[in-house]
């Protein structure tokens, strides 16, 4: 008999572990970024994480047949509050992105990446079988996610909006339908790309022909591009030593604490640095497709495979975003980069996960 209480046995301890070795890199990348001093990032960070960890695991105990069964009232609620950004939303930074609850400034879109995914998975676990190679297998997802993607790219962001569609496009494409369907609906989006170009801001269009011409504006709109590749290249293979780098405490890299975190690593840890990470966030991503491969029920495995490629967009755009491989969009280093939005959207990502390999776990014992 052991002396662990079942319900603790039951956790992913191995995860759990992993989380904690990552933030906790990400804490010590962010005590140098602040010159040695664990105030102004680190330390709330720190805390910040401790009561999200605490929730994910809360989540961990719900039962998967409840996030069913809230599926669409949860897409729907979020809805709801994207439009109230709309009317009611504070403004920051020229977007009008949060709602002022008082206590915190809550930003919905993140709760979208989440919710679009539960919802999509709900639709595709409800759909009987022989009509998923027709349209009405394409058109309804297509609104689900239409809605909140053009709600978020008016706020606007991009970045977010981004991640919602490809949330929601890889649960429709993991769900089975044809890839001819794909075709028509990608020929649809390529047309409409002319006028998608006349509607964006001059500073998202900048950001897209800095991508395609990397020097034209190094100094200007391609300073943040330039300066993370320098610092990333400076670090070589060991880096500069712990405290020892220039472009960041400096002030030559901007946003080194946040969107840019994986160039402030780079620069002091190194290629080595950087591959601990990328490994670190490889192992997280294929717990979870393990997870998505043993998950009982269709729901299960669409849902857990959705979270997991929520998280995997994350660390892709962002690590193609600083090398200058992909256009810079905002989006943070997940459990790295300060702030806690994202960790927070990436930890109940965990915590899903979790409910559904619990529940996998139970249902398999239960035959045994």
């Amino acid at each position: 008999m052991s002396l662990i209480p079942a319900s603790l046995r039951s956790f992913s301890w191995g995860v759990i572990a992993l989380i904690f070795a990552l933030v906790g890199f990400g804490l010590v990348v962010l005590y140098s970024a602040a010159g040695g001093n664990l105030k102004p990032w680190a330390l709330s960070q720190g805390v910040h994480f401790i009561v999200f960890i605490v929730f994910a695991l809360m989540l961990s105990r719900v039962p998967e047949r409840l996030w069913k069964a809230g599926a669409f009232p949860a897409f729907a609620a979020v809805l709801a509050l994207l439009l109230a950004v709309e009317l009611l939303g504070a403004v920051g930074g020229g977007s009008r992105r949060w709602l002022d609850l008082g206590i915190i400034r809550l930003q919905p879109s993140e709760l979208m990446k989440l919710t679009i995914i539960l919802a999509v998975a709900r639709f595709y676990d409800m759909l009987p079988a022989g009509e998923i190679r027709g349209v009405n297998a394409l058109w309804p997802p297509a609104v689900l996610i239409g809605f909140p993607f053009l709600l978020v790219l008016t706020q606007p962001d991009l970045g977010t909006a981004t991640m919602i569609a490809a949330g929601g496009i890889t649960v429709v494409f993991l769900a089975g339908v044809p890839i001819r369907l794909f075709v028509s609906a990608a020929a649809m989006f390529a047309a409409a790309l002319p006028i998608a170009w006349s509607q964006m801001h001059d500073y998202q269009r900048n950001r897209v022909l800095v991508f395609l011409d990397p020097e034209s504006d190094p100094l200007g709109t391609g300073y943040h591009i330039t300066q993370s590749k320098i610092a990333i290249g400076s670090g070589g293979i060991f880096g500069k030593g712990f405290l020892n780098g220039t472009q960041s405490h400096l002030d030559y890299l901007p946003e080194g604490h946040t969107d840019f975190v994986f160039a402030t690593m780079a620069e002091e840890w190194g290629l080595v640095g950087g591959v601990l990470i990328i490994a670190g966030f490889l192992l997280l991503c294929r717990w979870g497709l393990r997870v998505a491969a043993k998950a009982p029920t269709r729901f299960g495995r669409l849902a857990a495979a959705g979270l997991t490629t929520t998280i995997f967009f994350y660390v892709a755009i962002n690590l193609m975003m600083v090398m200058g491989l992909a256009p810079v969009v905002g989006i943070p280093l997940p459990l790295i980069s300060f702030g806690g939005t994202a960790m927070l959207t990436v930890l109940m990502c965990i915590g899903i996960l979790m409910s559904i390999e619990r529940d996998g776990k139970t249902s398999r014992s239960g035959f045994a």
